[in-house]
This record gives C-alpha cells, sequence and structure tokens, in this order.
C-alpha cells in the first residue's frame, strides 16, 4: 500500500507484511532533508511508533543519492539564527524518533549519503548499502562542522574514525564504512534488495515483544555505568520472562517445536 503514488510527493511509503519502507523522493535534489522532508518523515515516524501491526522500518531512497544532508538553498534563504535553530531542533528531534521507535529501523543506501544524510544513517539501527555507495560529513569544508551529525557518529564509529570523518571532510568507501561500523555491510546493486529482506524477514519471524523491549533496552543502557546497566539489563530480562512469548518461546524450544508467538 503506497502512501502517495504521484511523483511529486516527497516521501513515499509502501506497506508489505509488517514492514514499511519510507522512501526519500527529491531526486532531483538529492533527497535533501528540507523543512517539508523533515515533516513529512517526522508525521510517518510518529503514526509508525503507534502501529502495533508494524514489525520493521526501512529508510529507502530514490535516485543518485540516499541523501545530501540539509537543504543548503532553503538555509541560506533563511539566514536568521531562529531559523537555524529551530531547523537543527527538529531535524535532531527527528532523528531520535528513528532512535525511540519501538521497531528497527534499516537504512537501505543507493548512493551517496553526505552531511545529515550520513547522520541519518547513524542514526537508524542497522544500514546495508551497495557497494559503490559513499559517505561523508563534510561541512568541514564548507566552513561548517557538522556538529549535529557528529552526535550520532560519536555514537556509531570509533573516536578517531568519527573525528577523521568530521574533521577531514573526506569521503569513505562502502568497505569502509563497514570496517568503521557505520553500515552493516554493503553488497552489488543487484543484490540490496535481497540483502535488506533478508534482516526484515529475520526481524518479523520473531515475537515483537522481545524486539521492542530490546531496542528500548540497548539504547538506554549505553549511558549508564557498567553496574547500573547490568541492574537495569536484569530487570529488563525478569520482566521479559513473564511475557507469555518468553515462555512460549522457551517451551517451544525444550519441545523441540516452532513458537506460535501471540504478541506479533
Amino acid at each position: 500500500m503506497n502512501m502517495a503514488t504521484n511523483e511529486e510527493s516527497i516521501l513515499l511509503k509502501d506497506i508489505s507484511e509488517g514492514v514499511v519502507t519510507l522512501t526519500l523522493n527529491r531526486p532531483a535534489k538529492y533527497n535533501g532533508l528540507s523543512e517539508e522532508m523533515l515533516d513529512a518523515l517526522q508525521h510517518e515516524l510518529t503514526r509508525i511508533a503507534g502501529d502495533e501491526n508494524v514489525r520493521c522500518v526501512v529508510l529507502a531512497a530514490n535516485g543518485k543519492a540516499f541523501c545530501a544532508g540539509h537543504d543548503l538553498k532553503q538555509m541560506r534563504a533563511n539566514p536568521e539564527k531562529a531559523y537555524y535553530r529551530k531547523l537543527f531542533a527538529q531535524c535532531g528531534e527527528m532523528m531520535q524518533q528513528v532512535v525511540s521507535l519501538p521497531v528497527p529501523v534499516i537504512a537501505k543506501v543507493q548512493g551517496i549519503a553526505t552531511a545529515a544524510g550520513c547522520q541519518l544513517v547513524a542514526s537508524c539501527d542497522m544500514a546495508v548499502s551497495v557497494d559503490s555507495a559513499s559517505f561523508a560529513v563534510s561541512g568541514v569544508n564548507l566552513g561548517l562542522f557538522c556538529s549535529t551529525p557528529a552526535v550520532a557518529l560519536s555514537r556509531n564509529l570509533s573516536h578517531k574514525h568519527a573525528f577523521e570523518m568530521l574533521f577531514t571532510g573526506k569521503f569513505i568507501d562502502s568497505q569502509t564504512a563497514v570496517d568503521w561500523g557505520l553500515i552493516n555491510r554493503a553488497v552489488p546493486t543487484e543484490e540490496l534488495d535481497a540483502a535488506v529482506k533478508e534482516l526484515t524477514d529475520s526481524i518479523c519471524a520473531k515475537s515483537r515483544v522481545p524486539v521492542q523491549i530490546g531496542k528500548t533496552m540497548f539504547y538506554e543502557q549505553l549511558g549508564m555505568d557498567l553496574s547500573d546497566a547490568y541492574v537495569f539489563a536484569g530487570e529488563k530480562m525478569a520482566c521479559n520472562m513473564m511475557s507469555e512469548d518468553a515462555v512460549e518461546g522457551i517451551d517451544a524450544f525444550l519441545e523441540r517445536r516452532k513458537p506460535t508467538w501471540k504478541g506479533c
């Protein structure tokens, strides 16, 4: 089911077997994150967060670029500090929506991902790209340090790798992005759909209960010290063990049968 079918829609939506695919659709503008694109993404992410039938989200894009970051022309047309504060706050809120969704989000990258576009990849829970894709946070080349992308990058890459990207502005290729932890894997173009589907199929085969608990727990414990993280994780596991699906899953394993999930 498509959210919109006309080519002028800046964000397309497709739903298939619990997987929602949101496709950035400003190919002529390299899928820049304009105010309108941010509005559209926030609207759809809010709807998805409240839909218990959704099991996984894929963020994709049309054209040669996955996303080239903010719409620089729109930004220069509004040379006011209050405007920039509002824009960057909205973008940060959208990135946090991706992280806080109760289901996994996978970036499906078919071209370049730069600046806030690279930030979007880093904000997703997983990412798969074509082997010809490349990534950069090149604001420093324009006299503008990519401060907001730095938040996502520094939480995905080692500090030295994130620092190198942020301070040189140079592109890295897909294999380097894999090695540095920005993306999960890079595949030939003709294998991209299958590689993403392999991940979504695996996620959708699981009970929604531990997936939702697990995503929340994963990000919350990152900000804790070790002892607090173990206390927090232990409580999460104890609560999870009381769920019907944990009982069913363990019984099915012990009885050597396929589980029947109730919380799907």
